[in-house]
């Protein structure tokens, strides 16, 4: 068991689950609502690749641009910070308390309390609750400046609450005044830090806001007072606070650095339990345990939360903080793969907390040990490749790694940046990063040229309008009224449209589907009393508002008409039947797979569906039958499907699925199909079917698409395909209704054909294509022989033409061979008839010339090196190549050469033997 170095016994200690559970229980107890971790995918939110505070979930509800049925909150919040000034990835491990993953505790005031309940309720969570001792707390508020007043409100509370005037102290900006973005909430902040060395008289003033690791900043209470772009009050104030539960419980529990707390001592003792090594081996080297316990919980939430190992994004930084961990963990010691050992930890420890942990447990570990393994690969690889350059440079003198090498190692190995970094300062060199960037952005610029954008939406122009949110009828029905509230052409808001015009359209209400969550945008017709509108797109730029995108197909439409809004509706229930069957289908493949098979992206068309989904394993063609026959049972059962509106918190307790990523409200939409307690009355057939398939159909998952209102309505269901997306993420792509009958009428038209032509009866086809197959290989194999007896025939004669340079036979001959196999075949056939010597052999497969040099074993690389003789004679055919003392290869480009090339066979075997 490690040991923790405790400063003086001056508070009790609390364990991390303690901590957590007191601060959300306190402000529970005082009127906020308890709302779960938000996933650590920012829901909605392009700025941020992860949440990396408590208020990012609130973020929409402090700017206003959503209501929640509460005004004060309570949460843990699951974080992560991997940049910035907050977290220097390279500072993980060597540091005593900088982490990748954290939870932020948080209460938070919607516009109901401020200051003056707030920093009374933070004093006596502080000082009654938690029961640190008051002569060892400081607290900072803002010092004010020429724009922006003293914070003395605050100052007055916190001495009026009880603090030592002394202990209030004032700083600027930089310190204690927070800032959202150039516009919106702003204001003072004030923060509350706590001293733990174990001399009271050399505390001081000085020590707050600086490096020295004896005061420790354990919360800090932000007062949004301010708009930001006027520096005018806002007229509902509010209140974000977080406080890091890793330090705090490296307070509560008195040690110095958050790894001797109870979230990590059980990472690290793990870690040297599968070593075999004790703490004093710990304390020599601690940086790799400590690194190694970080990203553990870093990878196992990542995962948990959807993200799966990847080149680009989110899924870049799963990877780079996983495999930091596997290099890590080699310098701690370990030799094979031991990550997963290590998140077994974390998921044990944490699961009850986060459940999510444990319902994926399986498939987090299963991701994470596919990805060491792979890695350890890449490692061995790379290493060997750097390794060379390395030499390389020590050669000429050098000091640096080029950045040419270093974009090579990482665009041709997958060896990535920071790991060059850290093997070339370990061998005393540095990187050209510079260079490095400049070679990556030469490629982002080449994706950026190739790719293709579909049509965006001018999302500043229609925030700006401040419509009314758009009424959405389209579950009800595909057609109804509405009237124009805005429309804009070429990037303009204008009063009307006219014939050939592209055009955006808001209506007050529409029947008209936009583009969410996977299912494409409804299309139709808007008719309005003086022109018809076609619409082929619909889009939501901001939140609440239904932007339809079309062409004015004749006469003109103008704001504040009334339209009659016109869904195709044909086209509207092939989409329905298929995002029905993406649900039937998402609930199959995790009765058939497992839970862990969450889905990961999809799309719902009218002509066919698509669902990614994380698996690390091809779907076996067993399952995929055993997929298919539950889904299609399940649509014979002809259940309805129903939906209905219910909290968050609610839908997700009776088992309702959310899916990784994905913003929710406090009110959300649930669509269930089957399950026990819904309205079914299912008819005596159908029952008859839910009975004879011997499972029972529930599904429930948070949809805000449009659904048929049985399952029977789908028809048919029939998986055309599956395949891998990325690293852990599969495809089915699959057909309903009419387009999977064509289909199956396809196919059944296809094996007709076959029948006929091959003249079978097609339950006999696949073995009469088998026998057909197994003809064809045996005359192939005849072919071959025959082909390589003539061959050798042609060596033979080749064997009186060996000449001697010096005491060394040699042949050097130009052959006819179909391709680079064969070329070795003879050049191992006539190495072994040789006995000692050299063989080079020059052809010229396809439109490249091949040269191949044999050496026998009592010469190869003691005499002469075959990779040195190809690497001297390959550039007269303008190529190059290398290979082993006994065997080497090359391409060039220039046949024309190709006497040359043979005419200095002898010469160069000559140099290098020395004679």
């Amino acid at each position: 068991m490690i040991a923790c170095y405790h400063v003086s016994a001056i508070m009790q200690k609390l364990s991390s689950a303690t901590i957590r559970d007191r601060f959300l229980r306190f402000f529970a107890e005082r009127g906020h609502t308890r709302v779960p971790s938000s996933s650590l995918i920012p829901g909605n939110d392009p700025t941020l690749l992860f949440a990396n505070s408590g208020m990012v979930q609130f973020k929409d509800t402090f700017l206003g641009l959503e209501s929640r049925p509460y005004t004060r909150a309570v949460s843990a919040q699951k974080c992560l910070r991997v940049s910035g000034k907050h977290n220097d990835l390279e500072e993980v491990g060597p540091s005593p308390r900088h982490h990748t993953f954290f939870e932020m505790l948080g209460n938070f005031s919607f516009g109901d309390y401020f200051k003056a309940e707030a920093i009374p309720m933070a004093w006596e969570l502080l000082t009654r609750v938690f029961e640190l001792p008051v002569e060892r707390l400081w607290f900072t508020v803002f010092e004010g400046d020429d724009e922006v007043p003293a914070d003395d409100e605050a100052a007055r509370l916190w001495i009026a609450a009880g603090a030592d005037p002394q202990r209030v102290l004032r700083f600027g900006r930089k310190d204690n005044f927070w800032v959202m973005a150039d516009t919106g909430p702003c204001g003072p902040c004030s923060e509350i830090t706590v001293y733990i060395g174990d001399d009271l008289r050399a505390m001081g003033p000085h020590g707050v806001n600086s490096d020295d690791p004896d005061y420790v900043e354990i919360w800090n209470n932000v007062f949004m007072q301010f708009e930001r772009s006027t520096m005018q009050p806002l007229h509902r104030p509010s209140v974000d606070t977080g406080m890091g539960l890793e330090r705090m419980a490296m307070v509560m529990q008195g040690v110095h650095s958050t790894y001797e707390t109870d979230l990590f001592v059980p990472l690290i003792e793990r870690q040297l339990a599968l070593l075999g090594a004790d703490e004093a081996t710990y304390r020599a080297h601690v940086a790799p345990y400590r690194a190694v316990a970080d990203h553990g919980r870093a990878v196992a939430f990542l995962i948990a939360d959807g993200v799966l190992p990847g080149n680009t994004g989110r899924s870049y930084v799963l990877r780079r903080i996983l495999r930091r961990a596997v290099y890590q963990g080699r310098t701690a010691g370990f030799a094979k793969p031991f990550l997963a050992e290590i998140v077994m930890v974390v998921l044990e420890q944490m699961g009850a907390v986060y459940p999510e942990l444990r319902e994926r447990g399986d498939f987090i570990l299963e991701t994470v040990d596919n990805e060491e393994r792979q890695f350890l690969r890449t490692l061995t690889g790379g290493v060997t490749i750097l390794t060379g350059i390395i030499d390389r440079v020590r050669t000429v003198g050098g000091t640096t790694i080029s950045g040419d090498d270093a974009f090579a190692l990482k665009d041709t190995y997958g060896f990535p940046l920071d790991l060059t970094q850290k093997i070339a300062a370990e061998q005393g060199l540095a990187v050209d990063e510079a260079g490095y960037e400049r070679r990556m952005e030469e490629q982002r610029e080449k994706g950026r040229r190739a790719a293709q954008f579909r049509r965006g939406t001018d999302v500043d122009l229609w925030a700006g309008m401040e419509l009314p949110p758009t009424q959405f009828t389209g579950y009800a029905g595909v057609i109804d009224d509405g009237t124009v509230q805005a429309l804009v052409v070429g990037g303009d808001r204008v009063a009307e449209a006219v014939t050939g015009q592209q055009v955006q359209i808001a209506l007050d209400t529409t029947p008209f589907y936009a583009e969410s969550g996977g299912q494409v945008s409804d299309q139709g017709v808007l008719l309005g009393p003086h022109g018809r509108v076609r619409i082929d797109d619909v889009q939501r730029p901001v939140p609440g508002i239904i932007v339809h995108y079309g062409i004015v197909e004749e006469g003109r439409i103008a704001v504040n008409e009334m339209v009659a809004a016109r869904v195709d509706g044909a086209r509207r229930a092939n989409i329905m039947r298929n995002h029905t069957a993406t649900h039937l289908l998402h609930r199959a493949l995790r009765d058939i797979l497992g839970e862990h098979a969450a889905q990961a992206g999809s799309l719902v068309a009218p002509d066919r569906l698509r669902f990614d989904f994380t698996h690390t394993r091809q779907v076996t063609p067993e399952q995929l039958r055993e997929i298919e026959r539950r889904v299609n049972a399940w649509i014979r059962a002809d259940t309805p499907v129903t939906w209905r509106e219910l909290s968050y918190q609610v839908a997700i307790d009776s088992g309702a699925i959310a899916l990784f990523g994905e913003k929710y409200g406090d009110l959300v939409r649930m669509v269930t199909i089957g399950c026990a307690d819904s309205d079914d009355r299912p008819s005596v057939s159908a029952t008859a079917e839910r009975e004879s398939a011997g499972f029972v159909m529930c599904s429930r998952e948070l949809c805000g698409g449009t659904h048929v209102g049985r399952s029977g309505e789908i028809g048919f269901f029939r998986i055309v395909a599956e395949s891998s997306v990325a690293a852990g993420i599969r495809r089915i792509e699959a057909l309903t209704g009419p387009a999977a009958e064509q289909w199956a009428d396809e196919q059944a038209a296809t094996l007709r054909e076959l029948s006929s032509r091959i003249g079978a009866p097609q339950g006999q086809l696949v073995d009469r294509i088998e026998a057909l197959m197994a003809e064809l290989k045996q005359r192939q194999r005849e072919l071959d022989e025959l082909t390589a007896k003539l061959a050798r025939s042609g060596l033979e004669e080749l064997l009186g033409q060996v000449r001697h340079t010096g005491d060394i036979p040699f042949l050097a001959a130009q052959v006819t061979a179909p391709d680079a196999t064969r070329l070795r075949e003879m050049g191992d056939w006539l190495r072994d008839k040789l006995g000692s010597g050299v063989v080079v052999l020059a052809a010229i497969i396809g439109d490249k010339t091949q040269l191949l040099a044999m050496v026998t074993p009592d010469l190869a690389g003691k005499r002469v090196h075959a990779g040195n003789l190809i690497k001297a004679l390959a550039p007269i055919v303008g190529g190059s190549g290398g290979g082993r003392p006994d065997m080497a290869q090359a391409g060039g480009r220039d046949s024309t050469q190709i006497s040359r090339v043979l005419e200095q066979v002898a010469a160069t075997i000559a140099a290098q033997a020395g004679e």
